[in-house]
């Protein structure tokens, strides 16, 4: 195995000590040679990182400039311990640098999230609570049809909607997947969204897909549809959400995501009965952070034996996931 020359780069320090325990750093320290301390990009010029080749990183990932890439001409790969990598890979990509990120360990507690919510929203348990509320009389019919043959849409084909679909199968649901390129697709977003009674969105974070999900759509849900979005919430038409929820009470809007998050202080989305809002818990938290850490110390340990990575990520994978 070699020993490689590594480091841990962050803007938030605090970060890298939050997500990765201290046994974990123990860990990286005993089969790597691994700088002390957490270098931030303002430290970089006064820091002598010429023989550095290998970077351990989280939340907080510089995209890193010509110049500071220059300082580490003996950087290999990238080991970022946390989701997306769009915002600092491509300039890593133009040197031959791997960049390994944990996003599928960041998609599991985001799946586990949303199974919940889709197992709930299946009974209805989210319209009716406001209803026991308002002490209105409860009745059966408002209890939904459960989870026998109902159909579940999910937008976006990327890693949390893999696992997703690998939670559903232990349950008697009809799951409709829309794939996040368009020319890819089977199911039209308007067919899934006319069609299941449940709704979660997981597209990619791309500029393309801002506002993707419209007014039409939502409109458009069958009654007492529910839907999810745990994606991004600039992928919405909030305002034409906003107006089709005024005039479909029975539809159920679980946002865990929204734009600008948290939305603004007047927004209705606090108002609406039919809202739930989460404060973007969907994601890896607390303990859970540490999964990714494990991931990306197993990825250099394999990469240090010559072994395949299997979580590296390409400049193509950033169009779709």
């Amino acid at each position: 195995m070699r020993r490689l020359k590594s480091v841990f780069l962050c803007r938030h320090p605090d970060k890298v000590e939050e997500v990765y325990t201290p046994e974990q750093r123990r860990e990286i320290a005993e089969f790597t040679d691994l700088r002390p301390g957490v270098v931030s990009p303002d430290e970089m010029a006064s820091t002598d990182l010429s023989r550095i080749e290998a970077v351990f990183s989280t939340w907080g990932m510089p995209c890193l400039t010509g110049e500071q890439l220059d300082r580490m001409p003996k950087l290999e790969v990238v080991f970022y311990a946390a989701g997306a990598t769009d915002r600092f890979a491509r300039p890593l990509f133009e040197r031959g640098i791997h960049v390994v990120s944990a996003w599928r360990a960041n998609a599991i507690p985001v799946a586990e999230f949303v199974l919940g919510q889709i197992l709930l929203a299946m009974k209805n348990c989210f319209s009716i609570v406001p209803k026991l509320r308002a002490r209105e009389a409860w009745r059966s019919t408002d209890a939904g049809p459960g989870c026998y043959g109902e159909s579940v849409a999910l937008i976006g084909n990327g890693a949390v909607t893999q696992h997703l679909v690998g939670l559903l199968k232990n349950f008697d649901l009809k799951i409709i997947v829309v794939p996040s390129r368009r020319q890819f697709r089977t199911v039209s977003l308007e067919e899934a969204f006319r069609t299941a009674y449940v709704v979660s969105n997981h597209l990619p974070n791309r500029d393309d897909n801002q506002k993707v999900l419209g007014e039409e759509l939502f409109a458009s849900m069958r009654p007492h549809a529910t839907f999810i979005n745990t994606g991004r919430g600039a992928q919405v038409d909030e305002a034409g959400l906003i107006r089709v929820l005024k005039r479909r009470p029975d539809l159920t809007a679980l946002l865990d995501v929204t734009d600008p998050e948290p939305p603004g202080a007047d927004s209705e989305l606090y108002r609406l009965p039919n809202v739930f809002l989460t404060p973007h818990i969907a994601g890896s938290l607390n303990d859970e952070v540490h999964r990714m850490a494990r991931l990306v110390i197993d990825e250099c340990r394999r990469y240090s034996s010559g072994e395949a990575l299997r979580h590296e990520v390409t400049e193509e994978m950033l169009m779709t996931h």
